[in-house]
C-alpha cells in the first residue's frame, strides 16, 4: 500500500500560507503598484528624480548599508565572546541585546538624541575632544540603525558558532596551522553565509526604519532627511500619488538589494559545499 510523500497537514498549512501572503504581503503591494499607476511615467519620472527625493535615498540606503556592517562586524564578535567564553553577568548581557526588539523605536530615538545632542553626556565629550557631531547628522542615523539593528546579526550568527565542530579546529592546530589561519580558512567560511543573512536583515531594518531615526537625524532636507520621513511628509500634504510613487521606488530598490546578497549568499553556500 503506497503511503502518501505529503506530510499530514500540509494543505491547510499551505492554504493559511497563501492566504497569509495575500491578506498582508500581495494585496499592500498591488494597491500600492495601482496608486503608482495612476501616474504618467513623466509625473513619475519628475517625482522620484527631484533632488530632494535623491538625496533622501542616498541617506536612506548609505546609512543603511554603513550601519549594517558596522553592526555585522560588532555583533559577530559579540556572538564570538556569548559562545566561546563565560564571565560574570554573561547573562544579562545576552538578554540586553535583545532590548531593542522590546524598547519601542520612538523611545530609543529620544534616548539617543538626548545622549548625543551637543549639551548631551556623550554629544558634548565627543565635540570637545574630538569635534565630532552625531546628533542632527547623517552619522546620528548611523548611531539609531546601529543600535536597532546589531541584535538580527548576534542572533543569526550566535547558534551557527553554537553548532560549530571544534574538532575542525582542533584538527587543523594539530597540522601546525595557527590561529589566524584556523580563523581564515575553516571557521569564518562556515560562518560568513549567517553573517552575510545578518548583514542583510541588519541593512532591510535600518532602510525603513523611521522611530528610532528622526529624533536624532534632524530631518534637514539634502542632508539628513530620510526616504520614510518624506513619503510621511507627502502623505500629510496629501500628495498620495507621490507617496507611492517614491515608496514604491524604495520598494524595488530594496528587493533588488536583498536579492542581490540572496543570490551571493547561495552561491557561497553552494561553492562551500562543492570545496
Amino acid at each position: 500500500m503506497s503511503q502518501s510523500r505529503i506530510m499530514p497537514g500540509f494543505r491547510p498549512a499551505l492554504g493559511f500560507t497563501l492566504f497569509y501572503l495575500g491578506l498582508v504581503v500581495l494585496i499592500p503591494l498591488s494597491t500600492l503598484i495601482f496608486k503608482s499607476l495612476q501616474l504618467g511615467w513623466q509625473d513619475y519620472v519628475n517625482i522620484i528624480t527631484h533632488n530632494r527625493v535623491l538625496a533622501a535615498f542616498r541617506v536612506s540606503f548609505v546609512t543603511a548599508l554603513v550601519a549594517a556592517a558596522i553592526a555585522s562586524f560588532f555583533g559577530f564578535i559579540i556572538a564570538w565572546v556569548f559562545t566561546r567564553y563565560s564571565f560574570t553577568g554573561k547573562k544579562l548581557m545576552d538578554a540586553l541585546i535583545d532590548l531593542p526588539f522590546a524598547l519601542p523605536t520612538a523611545v530609543a530615538g529620544i534616548v539617543l538624541a538626548t545622549i548625543f545632542q551637543p549639551s548631551g553626556i556623550l554629544g558634548k565629550f565627543l565635540i570637545d575632544s574630538f569635534n565630532l557631531r552625531i546628533a542632527y547628522t547623517p552619522s546620528g542615523i548611523v548611531v539609531a540603525l546601529i543600535f536597532i539593528s546589531i541584535p538580527f546579526v548576534v542572533r543569526t550568527v550566535e547558534p551557527v558558532l553554537q553548532e560549530f565542530d571544534s574538532r575542525m579546529e582542533e584538527a587543523a592546530s594539530s597540522l601546525g596551522a595557527t590561529r589566524l589561519q584556523v580563523f581564515t580558512k575553516i571557521i569564518f567560511p562556515n560562518i560568513f553565509p549567517a553573517l552575510l543573512t545578518g548583514f542583510a536583515l541588519a541593512f532591510a531594518r535600518g532602510v525603513g526604519e523611521y522611530g528610532s531615526v528622526i529624533f536624532i537625524a534632524g530631518n534637514i532636507p539634502y542632508i539628513s532627511e530620510i526616504v520614510p520621513l518624506l513619503i510621511v511628509t507627502k502623505l500629510e500634504q496629501y500628495e498620495y500619488a507621490g507617496a507611492t510613487a517614491i515608496a514604491l521606488t524604495m520598494l524595488v530598490i530594496s528587493f533588488a538589494l536583498l536579492l542581490f546578497i540572496n543570490l551571493l549568499q547561495m552561491w557561497i553556500r553552494k561553492r562551500s559545499g562543492q570545496l
